[in-house]
């Protein structure tokens, strides 16, 4: 059985399959695709052994859509507004809508991406997360990622609310990062939804209970 649930901001993905082994004790559960804690929306569930074996079938290649709001002026350690967030735009630059958007637009199509230092991205067998809370000096390989398209909401400085449509292994958050440094201010994400997975959407998708 595939089901999509919407994860609601400040738990884990595992947490989601946590309270579903709660109703499911005796099956198998897996999800598609990692939520970070701080983010919201829909991640697809498979239950049961067929269930979790579709969930790669289903998911691969599989077009996946998020709302995202990003603070410019401001990084982030993690990214995004865990934090700790410094203030980095000293110079009080305000771009323009238009800059804004060119600089969306360059990201569109195939590009290299950097995942973040706070990721789930292994080395030798770590994930990255676990070595940056250690304190540990690592550089993580840029990877190839294809975003399908960028639409800016809104802007109204320093906000910008954009939607953002791509494949698997695009990291929101170094997006947002690499919008910053491009604009030369800076920047992060400070709210994130992930509204669609495939035909999976987060109308339909249940809420946790």
């Amino acid at each position: 059985m595939i089901i999509s649930v919407y994860k609601p901001k400040g738990i884990t993905s595992y947490d989601v399959i946590r309270k579903l082994k709660e109703k499911y004790p005796r099956e198998k559960i897996g999800h598609g695709g990692t939520l970070d804690p701080l983010a919201e929306g829909v991640l697809v569930v498979g239950i049961g052994r067929e269930g979790t074996r579709q969930l790669q079938i289903i998911l691969k290649g599989t077009k996946k859509t998020y709302e995202a709001t990003i603070e410019l002026g401001k990084t982030s350690l993690t990214d995004d507004s865990e934090g700790p967030i410094i203030n980095t735009n000293n110079s009080h630059i305000v771009p323009t809508e238009q800059e804004l958007i060119a600089v969306l637009s360059s990201f569109k199509g195939t590009t290299l991406q950097t995942p973040p230092k706070y990721s789930a991205v292994k080395i030798n067998g770590v994930p990255a997360y676990k070595r940056a809370r250690r304190g540990e000096q690592f550089v993580l390989q840029p990877k190839n990622i294809i975003i399908h398209s960028i639409k800016l909401l809104k802007y109204d400085f320093p906000h910008v609310q954009i939607e953002v449509a791509c494949e698997s292994g695009v990291y929101i958050r170094s997006l947002a990062r690499d919008v910053g440094t491009k604009l030369k201010v800076g920047a992060y994400v400070s709210s994130l939804i992930r509204t669609a997975v495939g035909s999976y959407t987060r109308n339909d998708s249940i809420n946790l209970s």
